[in-house]
């Protein structure tokens, strides 16, 4: 009987994978399902710290936003259900792809990630930059990096990584959780004198607050891609074809319209 049950899977999901295998994105095939779902169904990690990404939807509850539109858009094209799995920071999305608990995520690309993560290309490029005090004597980004000056950041979020590789003078101070505006509200209470942060939320907390003020400019440019575990490179393969995809046929920019934000949609990759 398991024998059977076995060879009846494996048909109908052979016939699955032909019904898709022109799918724009790659070529779909079982080692991209095995890949990709493995349980059946598509569990993709969204992450609810990062405001232009993902938003929850207040008359629902369910998340919407540029990376829910994308992870429903390959379930489509896989032809599998799809879970999203919702997370409050960045560092957790990356926490949790050690213990299985997703087969894609959308997190930003960075060294000390790529041990675990196999990544696309980017999709779409966001900007980490500083919000001090509206009198704060730091006027450019490179006034920052100096002695005395204190950096509040989200942990483990990409810009936390990028600034402890490259800050030399300055000090990093950790919000005690990530995502949402904790690194904001350390800021505010032990009256440090720079906060780093994805420039589109700072700049509407400074709209709410005229006593900060976001600096012109920024210290990084966050490359957004889509991931998946290390060593599913049959799936990783197809995720990168994916967002080259979804990238020249404009469904990026239009899930950026669909939510109200704004970012810079990532150039093709590099050939």
């Amino acid at each position: 009987m398991n024998t059977l049950l076995f060879s009846a899977a494996s048909i109908l999901l052979a016939a699955t994978v032909s019904g898709f295998a022109q799918s724009a994105g790659g070529t779909l095939s079982l080692d991209v399902l095995k890949d990709l779902a493995p349980t059946g169904k598509l569990r993709a990690a969204i992450n609810l710290g990062n405001s232009v990404l993902a938003q929850k939807d207040e008359a629902t509850d369910e998340p919407k936003g540029i990376t829910p539109d994308l992870a429903r858009e390959l379930a489509r094209r896989l032809g599998v259900p799809v879970e999203l799995i919702t997370f409050d920071a960045a560092g957790k999305v990356f926490d949790a792809a050690k213990s299985g608990a997703w087969d894609i995520a959308f997190i930003a690309i960075e060294p000390v990630r790529a041990g675990d993560i196999e990544f696309s290309a980017p999709y779409v490029i966001i900007e980490g930059t500083y919000m001090v005090p509206k009198d704060s004597p730091l006027k450019a980004i490179a006034d920052v990096d100096r002695p005395g000056v204190r950096i509040a950041v989200g942990p483990k979020s990409a810009y936390d990584l990028y600034l402890t590789r490259t800050i030399k003078n300055a000090t990093i101070v950790r919000a005690s959780a990530g995502g949402g505006r904790a690194m904001i509200d350390l800021f505010v209470k032990d009256k440090l004198e720079a906060v780093a942060g994805v420039k589109q939320p700072l700049l509407a907390y400074a709209t709410d607050h005229p006593e900060v003020r976001v600096m012109d400019g920024h210290f990084m440019e966050i490359q957004q891609a889509m991931g998946t575990p290390k060593g599913r490179t049959a799936g990783a393969a197809y995720l990168r074809a994916f967002v080259e995809d979804v990238k020249r046929s404009g469904f990026v920019a239009d899930a950026l319209k669909r939510s109200n934000q704004s970012a810079a949609v990532a150039p093709p990759a590099a050939k």
